[in-house]
């Protein structure tokens, strides 16, 4: 307690304030629009907070990310056009009943419902993180090694996308992140001669890319936005009816806690919970036949779920110091970036950044409750924003990011490839998130597998399997890996005997 009112000290400050606020503001707006999401703004205001304190930093940086959790509903319910991946499930029975005249009660559901989820995940997080802190004070560079490759391995298994292809995708991002000088030999990797590659490639140029300039492309093909027809909502529309709300209340209290959980694993778990919060719900409804035709229970059980899945997806960050989806691989980077290494020891060495973060979320969180109902107006009329005005604007803004990380024109053209590339891979459906987490967990995962087998001497790779933590972690990951094709032909098998 003595911590977190610290952290309520640190973040009541003026200018902290002031930066949650443009935080989530931030967020609500990259939330609404269809557009470069989370990890491209956080990658495009990455070069404004140099001249920042750390802890200003990043609460700015987790606002922008708890906020676009919010701000993604807006469309799902307007326009039927999910601003982030995690509010496709919003859309299914938010726009119905949007087309119903119950646009209003749809959007305050859902704002409600992310601020009860939102501050259950928060109190969830204030007692799990430090405890798993605490906890992980045991791990060497095994157990990192095998957490590691149990979270890349477990994302390319729940990605969305064929097991193969997220493979190919891990390995071209290890490839990637092993570019530049060997630190321990002190031998030159894929460089091809060019010294500005020695230092390696900086994970924000490629974030925006891939997470920005591809969503410009796509949007300017597309043009989806300026086709859209948005559904006006008037202020005394905003309140859901007695029945509403009751049948919301359940619904919001299971996925409160169902998103927390989910939020702990690897891969993109706010739209991981949402799928899995629409099927519970359904399941458990005496009317499950209204679901897919304007359902409240289908609008309040995801949204929540979403909302407490982004605050879980903190624990494995601070604690352990591994992020294991984009948007926390990119406050990983703002956090080194400024000095502060988060993981076991965050709360000791750096207490005003770690409790000044989770006291921003509790007024963050209200900050949101309180921007979302009341300028719905505004966030309609930012939906209006031509693609042919919108999309230039956000083009500057990331070659100006890119260039102002290391004043380097090579981070501009790095961006501008990663661009290009990304929209390829989209278009071959190839999802860049297993790729950019490789990336970012690469390095580390290489460091930890050579201090183990330093460790280990003689014994090899077997000190993998000596040390009970690791075995366990082994276990597990080599049941993720052979547990689906096993479970494919089984059922194969099954098919041709009914045959």
């Amino acid at each position: 307690m003595e911590g977190l009112l610290n952290g309520f000290a640190i973040v009541l400050t003026p200018m902290n304030l002031l930066f949650a606020l443009a935080g989530v503001f931030l967020g609500t707006l990259v939330g609404v629009l269809p557009g470069i999401g989370p990890v491209g703004s956080m990658a495009l205001l990455l070069g404004a907070t140099y001249g920042l304190p750390p802890e200003t930093a990043i609460i700015m940086f987790a606002g922008i990310y708890y906020g676009s959790m919010y701000g993604g509903s807006t469309t799902s319910i307007l326009i039927n056009i999910p601003g982030e991946a995690s509010a496709v499930v919003t859309a299914i029975d938010g726009n119905k009943m949007a087309k119903r005249g119950r646009a209003g009660a749809a959007l305050s559901i859902a704002a409600i419902g992310s601020f009860i989820a939102g501050t259950i995940g928060i109190v969830l997080l204030t007692f799990l993180a430090p405890t798993l802190a605490r906890f992980a004070l045991r791990f060497g560079p095994p157990e990192y090694f095998c957490i590691a490759l149990f979270g890349l391995v477990t994302l390319s298994q729940i990605s969305g996308q064929a097991a193969w292809k997220s493979f190919i995708m891990v390995g071209v991002g290890l490839l990637i992140g092993a570019i530049g000088v060997d630190v321990i030999t002190g031998a030159t990797r894929m460089t091809f001669g060019l010294t500005p590659l020695q230092k390696g490639i900086d994970f924000v140029p490629l974030a925006m890319g891939f997470f920005g300039i591809t969503e410009v492309l796509e949007a300017v093909e597309s043009k989806v936005i300026q086709k859209a027809d948005v559904i006006k909502v008037r202020m005394r529309e905003l309140l859901p009816n007695r029945e509403e709300a009751r049948r919301s209340a359940g619904p919001i209290a299971r996925g409160s806690f169902l998103g927390f959980f989910v939020g702990l694993l690897p891969g993109p778990a706010g739209v991981i919970s949402t799928f899995i919060s629409y099927f519970i719900e359904k399941k458990l409804s005496k009317k499950p036949e209204e679901f897919g035709e304007g359902a409240i229970e289908g609008v309040a059980g995801p949204e929540s779920a979403n909302n407490s899945a982004a605050v879980g997806a903190f624990v494995p960050l601070l604690s352990l110091g591994i992020p294991f989806s984009p948007p926390t691989a990119m406050l990983l980077t703002a956090m080194l970036i400024h000095g502060i290494t988060p993981g076991p020891l965050l709360l000791s060495e750096h207490p005003q950044v770690f409790w000044g973060l989770i006291a921003s979320m509790y007024i963050g969180n209200f900050m949101l409750i309180l921007l979302n109902l009341p300028l719905v107006g505004l966030f309609v009329k930012v939906l209006k924003t031509p693609v042919n005005l919108l999309m230039p604007i956000i083009t500057i803004l990331c070659i100006i990011g890119a260039y102002a990380l290391n004043n380097s024109v090579v981070d501009v053209i790095l961006m501008i490839i990663a661009g290009i590339v990304g929209y390829g891979l989209k278009k071959l459906s190839f999802s860049t998130a297993p790729m950019v987490l490789a990336l970012v967990i690469g390095p580390m995962m290489e460091n930890s597998l050579r201090q183990s087998l330093l460790i280990a001497q003689s014994a090899g790779f077997t000190i993998f399997l000596t040390r009970p933590i690791t075995r366990l972690i082994v276990i597990v990951t080599l049941a993720i890996i052979v547990a689906p094709p096993i479970i494919k032909i089984i059922n194969l098998r099954g098919r041709k005997k009914h045959v």
